[in-house]
């Protein structure tokens, strides 16, 4: 910069600075620069209001609303009470900003502090490891009678392993329903993990002290949260979406009657689109790559006879998933993991 100066007036600013590389606007910017006074600093104070109290008004209003007279009244009856004896220190605003300032504005009741409960997460990768149970209610003949449906099911195979209509609700059906239902599939201690709301039948001791007698693990939804239990949750929309579904039971052994076929269905027939479009019977028991390897055998068969109609080359059956989640984790969740 120095050298483009000296020079600048024998040969011209131009071509002194094009000769250092030098843009002319940087020229002329430090230039001016270097000519201008030096900048004085400010200091600028705290900017006051003419109607702020001063501190010594300040503690006076914050020691009376100390004061055992006031303590436990609010600023606003503090004021009042003040006029009607013929004083005014500052306003009912004012009052709760000196508060404020001092951390003293707060409910005065103790708060219910609600708890912070698990996301469950679940996997399953075969049958008769993870299984879902709810209540539902079927109408009765007439309006406040209900039947209660008890269904257990196998989240991996969608197979509904047990099933119950009772009359009531109760801790004590539920055990029972649970216990045969696992005498009836062989469950080990240790294999099983049973997945339910947060119901008053679900959360009871003594049902959580028969599954743990029996082995099996426990889990719940979170409140207020339905995808927590979404095979349960589906499975009573399948029910109550049938064509066949009355409105109303006329009593309980209707309610029998129909809930009967209607699982035979279900398990037997029933082509689920969660699992391949396989019905929960072939997935439970083993049978699914059996199934699968016969539809690639007959779509095989359909592409050679002729594949001109498959524009996509030969086709393939829909795939079993390798897994049945509740509540898989995030991708943010297990990049974590991973950098654990």
């Amino acid at each position: 910069m120095q050298v483009v100066a000296q020079i600048a007036p024998q040969v011209g600013t131009a071509l002194a600075c094009r000769a250092f590389d030098l843009p002319r606007s940087t020229y002329y910017g430090r230039k001016r620069a270097a000519a201008a006074p030096p900048r004085v600093e400010v200091v600028r104070r705290p900017r006051t209001c003419i109607r702020a109290l001063a501190d010594e008004e300040r503690q006076r209003v914050l020691d009376l609303l100390h004061g055992p007279r006031f303590v436990d009244k609010a600023p606003g009856e503090v004021v009042a009470t003040l006029l009607d004896e013929g004083e005014y220190m500052c306003s009912e605003r004012t009052m709760y900003r000196i508060l404020a300032s001092h951390d003293e504005v707060r409910e005065r009741r103790n708060q219910r502090r609600h708890p912070t409960y698990t996301k469950p997460e679940l996997c399953a990768t075969a049958p008769n490891q993870v299984w879902s149970w709810d209540i539902t209610k079927l109408k009765g003949p007439v309006k406040w009678v209900y039947f209660h449906l008890y269904v257990i099911l196998d989240i991996f195979s969608r197979y509904a392993v047990g099933w119950m209509v009772a009359t009531r609700e109760s801790t004590e059906l539920a055990k029972r329903l649970i216990r045969e239902t696992c005498e009836k599939h062989g469950i080990e201690p240790g294999q099983l993990t049973i997945h339910a709301d947060r119901g008053t039948s679900m959360k009871a001791r003594a049902l959580a002290e028969m599954l743990a007698d029996l082995g099996i693990a426990k889990t719940h939804s979170r409140p207020q949260v339905s995808n927590d239990n979404p095979y349960s949750e589906s499975q009573f929309k399948t029910l109550k979406y049938r064509p066949e579904f009355p409105g109303n039971f006329g009593s309980l052994q209707d309610a029998r009657a129909f809930c009967g076929p209607f699982f035979d269905w279900y398990n037997n027939d029933h082509r689920h689109s969660g699992i391949g479009m396989l019905t929960p019977e072939t997935v439970h028991y083993h049978l699914a790559e059996q199934a699968l390897a016969m539809r690639d055998q007959v779509l095989r068969q359909a592409y050679e006879a002729h594949p001109e109609r498959f524009v996509r080359g030969i086709p393939t059956p829909r795939a079993l998933p390798n897994e049945a989640w509740i509540n898989p984790p995030t991708l943010s969740a297990l990049l974590d993991e991973e950098s654990l």
